[in-house]
């Protein structure tokens, strides 16, 4: 296969999965992953995507924001695996934050199975259908003026009920963590300002998210990563994160 129709190849992927992976293609096209580097690098300078640790994103992923339908298909398999790494910090006796997010819903799910008691503490929709099943899981939800996009509340009516708690443990979701620039970002100001407001409220905060968002900025940046107990991420990072994680005192934690 001529590198044209590699690259080509490789974008008709990226259009279908949402993301890319330098170790992933190198097996599949059979070839190294330097090879695979250089496409990404020459399909980046060309403006067709944007490279991030181990892989690549379309380049749209860091302009606009990415509608709630979409990504709940996206990433199903490292969603699951960030989710049942993060109930294990759960105690029953635990006020517990879940973020607008579309980990959150599947740390729901794990939850409302386990038949356990729950303090959970959320603004999203989907989160709380699913765990009002469970009449063991006591539901503490934030209402105020829907945003659809993110299948809950987060505007001043919201940030004003959240204020009023104190969580023992928040699970936090972002559009991008960005160890290098030591900036954790999302795409909307009222999104991101109640993040930043429930990171100052909670004991301890993890910040949940795919390995494909590592390297990535959205558009509001909302809280450095002195904020964050742990990154729970579904694969281990490349040594550079690993080692500014480190230098951060930022935990790593991975699915076991």
């Amino acid at each position: 296969m001529f590198m044209e129709e590699r690259q080509a190849k490789i974008l008709e992927m990226l259009a279908k999965n949402g993301k890319v992976l330098v170790k992933e293609l190198s097996e599949i096209f059979e070839v190294t992953e330097d090879s695979i580097r250089k496409d990404l690098g020459t399909l980046e300078a060309e403006g067709k995507l944007r490279r991030t640790y181990g892989g690549a994103v379309p380049l749209q992923e860091s302009l606009k924001m990415t509608e709630a339908n979409k990504r709940r298909i996206s990433d199903v398999d490292a969603k699951r695996k960030i989710a049942l790494a993060a109930v294990k910090i759960i105690s029953p006796q635990d006020l517990v934050f879940l973020d607008n997010s579309t980990i959150s819903i599947a740390i729901a799910e794990i939850l409302v199975k386990s038949g356990k008691p729950y303090q959970i503490l959320t603004s999203m929709i989907d989160v709380l259908v699913m765990l009002s099943v469970n009449p063991n899981i006591d539901i503490i939800f934030g209402g105020g003026q829907i945003n659809k996009s993110r299948d809950g509340f987060t505007d001043i009516l919201n940030l004003e009920f959240i204020s009023h708690f104190r969580p023992d443990i928040s699970f936090i979701g972002v559009v991008g963590a960005d160890f290098k620039k030591n900036s954790l970002t999302t795409n909307g100001i009222d999104g991101g300002t109640r993040k930043a407001k429930v990171l100052d409220l909670s004991k301890k905060n993890f910040l949940i998210a795919e390995s494909s968002k590592l390297g990535v900025e959205g558009k509001f940046s909302f809280a450095t990563f002195e904020k964050i107990s742990a990154l729970i991420t579904e694969t281990e990072p490349p040594k550079e994160i690993l080692q500014t994680a480190k230098d951060l005192n930022v935990e790593i934690i991975l699915p076991t």
